[in-house]
């Protein structure tokens, strides 16, 4: 099962923007709790949560860093996270995890295509996405490729046309060859 919740993210700069960072990592923290409490006696190796500021084109220079809420993130009762890290202003922040390390039993599904635009990733840019995040979470068996989000915000308003999608996937399971053939 996976939870969607970018509000974990996204709401700092709608509902907090004018707030401290701690009152939006009290915010994410009692969010959490309360996925924790709904998540009860759910096994947790089947169970991923989605966090992003969010698959709008815009200019997203006030997003919460990663590291100002990863802590707080990381306290749901998940086995794995799935994060944004194709888009220009978040593909860094895969870095985050050498200092907040997974738990032993988690997976990361590393964002590695984005969904915003037409342009179709090189399964080359693919792949050296997923052997960054290997070489940072330290084994590739915890590494999952993912999209950075969902092609439609709303559905039927998406910017990216079905062919396009398809064309994305392909790349995407392509390059998650690569690494693979790479890794192990």
């Amino acid at each position: 099962m996976q939870i969607d919740a970018p509000d974990l993210a996204l709401e700092r700069h709608i509902s907090y923007s004018d707030q401290p960072v701690q009152e939006f990592v009290t915010f994410v923290r009692a969010v959490v709790g309360q996925i924790n409490r709904a998540l009860e006696g759910l096994p947790r190796d089947r169970v991923r949560l989605h966090v992003c500021w969010g698959n709008y084109e815009s200019p997203h220079d006030q997003d919460v860093p990663l590291r100002d809420i990863v802590e707080a993130i990381k306290e749901a009762n998940v086995g794995g996270f799935m994060l944004p890290f194709a888009n220009p202003r978040h593909q860094h922040e895969i870095n985050v995890f050498r200092d907040y390390p997974l738990g032993k039993d988690q997976k990361l599904l590393v964002g590695v295509i984005d969904t915003t635009t037409n342009f179709v990733e090189h399964p080359e840019v693919v792949a050296e996405r997923l052997e960054r995040a290997a070489g940072v979470v330290g084994d590739p068996s915890r590494i999952l490729a993912g999209t950075d989000c969902g092609f439609d915000t709303s559905a039927g308003m998406g910017r990216v046309t079905s062919d396009v999608v398809w064309a994305k996937l392909r790349a995407m399971r392509e390059g998650a060859d690569l690494a693979a053939s790479r890794l192990f």
